[in-house]
């Protein structure tokens, strides 16, 4: 039978990244590893800061269900075994893990998907015009995410597109903004270049979007954390950004991605930061999206064994010594 193991890291970001109303200069995750003989399925989950999760919080659910891994539980039933967050993701992704490995199949042999060419953006976060700018031109992607606030959110965008014309550029408030603000900033940023606005308005807050016509698509991040909340938000937003530590698990996560494309919703994966292991199954659900999000490990000083590679915003490098 499998034997379990949990602990929890600490990983340093090389530079502090700041969202409207957080900043994180360190990141404590769960690790869980599952044994059968031999072999080793693993994962990683940074948990979701904005519903309470903790490392030590997603470290005790996990062991809740420690004797019904080493009984053999499947992904299948661990969806009834805890609910959608950061420790049932990485228990997902270690059961991914260990089938591919029992199977002697590649995770792209597991979900029937293909590994196509995957760019990501890369994040600049919240400070001044200038320093935002200073970062981007540092930034080797074809395509930025930005992170701003209500405080001066034009004057940041309008510095970064200054810094790097080359790029895709797509704006997160992570909640910041007022309704007013998103109508008078969405008027203005097509001007810029902005392709998308991520999550403008407070989760439980954008009852407003119904109807809302804006120029700019829109995607539902924190208002959209599983499947659950899928239909209120595909009435209010263009996009849904399906990050598997809120919906706990790549399992869950195909399953909400064909469910948004069902209601022709566009699909992002994005991230709660972490190592390449925390990325890899994430890169699964990348090749059903229009935008990826999957940075998280250039933003740390260091990385996993066997890493993902990053040039230039491609993602490659996956390979079995690190996942699937």
């Amino acid at each position: 039978m499998p034997s379990v193991e949990f602990k929890t890291e600490h990983w340093t970001l090389d530079t502090p990244l700041v969202i409207t109303g957080y900043s994180m200069s360190d990141l404590r995750t769960l690790y869980v590893e599952i044994r059968d003989g031999e072999l080793i399925g693993k994962g990683e989950a940074a948990g979701v800061y904005y519903t309470g999760e903790t490392a030590d919080s997603m470290l005790a659910q996990a062991q809740s269900v420690q004797s019904d891994l080493e009984s053999g539980t499947d992904r299948k039933k661990l969806l009834h075994l805890l609910p959608s967050g950061g420790a049932r993701n990485a228990i997902d992704a270690a059961l991914w893990d260990l089938e591919a490995k029992k199977t002697r199949k590649t995770i792209w042999e597991l979900v029937d998907l293909q590994l196509d060419d995957t760019i990501t953006v890369a994040t600049v976060g919240i400070d001044t015009p200038d320093r935002m700018a200073e970062r981007a031109k540092q930034l080797p992607s074809t395509k930025i995410k930005i992170k701003v606030n209500g405080e001066d959110p034009l004057n940041q965008i309008a510095a970064v597109r200054g810094a790097r014309p080359d790029v895709e550029l797509v704006i997160d408030a992570n909640q910041g903004w007022t309704y007013q603000q998103l109508v008078e900033i969405a008027s203005s940023v097509g001007d810029l270049g902005v392709t998308m606005i991520e999550q403008p308005l407070p989760r439980g807050g954008d009852d407003k979007l119904e109807g809302y016509e804006c120029p700019v698509p829109l995607c539902a991040d924190e208002s959209c954390l599983d499947e659950s909340e899928l239909e209120q938000a595909a009435a209010r937003y263009d996009m849904i950004n399906i990050k598997l530590d809120k919906v706990g698990g790549l399992t869950a996560g195909l399953d909400l991605a064909h469910k948004a494309r069902a209601l022709n919703l566009g699909l992002m994966v994005g991230n709660m930061a972490g190592t390449s292991l925390a990325m890899a199954p994430g890169l699964v659900i990348a090749q059903l999206c229009d935008l990826v999000d999957l940075d998280g490990p250039i933003l740390l000083t260091e990385d996993r064994e066997h890493p993902l590679q990053y040039d230039n915003g491609q993602v490659s490098g996956l390979t079995p010594k690190l996942w699937g």
